[in-house]
């Protein structure tokens, strides 16, 4: 009796092989195409593609302008409505405005002057000189009728138009109000008085001369 031998070996490696492919193909299918898409753009399509936004693969900017914001600047503090300067007083003037000593230049009051003697020019100047001595009003006693005129520094030459305006008080003439007089009326006067030391204020023309001259009434 004859044993029948089969063989088995090909038919297992077929069925092997056949596993093998279909593990590889199922592969393919689940993982291959989401692998890819997990992966991305190939590098041929990274290369060519065109930037977002702009079809033709040119990016132009943005047509609208940046806004500026303005510039605001601090508003500046008034000044406190209750702050005043403080006015010292002239050097050699105490608060009330008077000296007592004689002042210096800086001290002397505007526009007044002690007349003390007058000098004749040519005639031809109509103007005449006044021999006069700055200064300022002293501070006056509690027992007298009126303050001093205080003068200081050097003699000074001042002209006075012949045709100036003029007006005095007593001594000059007998009142205590100011009176018109004409200038040679204040030139013989002077003459016949001099060195008195009369106070008057004056106005200066345009030629720099004085044109007015009004005595300050002293008791």
């Amino acid at each position: 009796m004859k044993v029948m031998r089969v063989r088995r070996g090909r038919p297992v490696v077929v069925a092997a092989a056949a596993v093998v492919l279909a593990v590889v193909v199922t592969g393919c299918q689940k993982g291959g195409a989401t692998d890819g898409a997990a992966a991305g753009p190939s590098a041929v399509e990274t290369a060519t593609a065109p930037p977002a936004g702009d079809a033709t693969g040119s990016a132009e900017p943005s047509q609208e302008p940046t806004p500026v914001k303005p510039v605001v600047k601090p508003r500046p503090k008034a000044p406190s409505q209750y702050a005043k300067p403080s006015k010292k007083p002239a050097p050699g003037k105490t608060a009330t405005g008077c000296v007592t000593e004689p002042p210096a230049p800086e001290a002397y009051d505007p526009d007044e002057f002690a007349l003390y003697r007058i000098e004749e020019l040519p005639a031809d100047t109509g103007k005449v000189n006044l021999v006069l001595q700055h200064g300022a009003w002293g501070c006056g006693e509690p027992d007298t009728d009126g303050a001093p005129f205080v003068v200081s520094g050097e003699e000074s030459r001042w002209a006075l138009d012949q045709a100036a305006y003029v007006t005095a008080t007593d001594p000059v003439v007998a009142s205590t109000e100011n009176q018109r007089i004409g200038v040679q009326e204040l030139i013989d006067w002077v003459h016949a008085h001099p060195d008195s030391g009369l106070v008057f204020r004056y106005q200066v023309g345009d030629d720099g001369a004085i044109h007015r001259l009004d005595q300050v009434f002293m008791p």
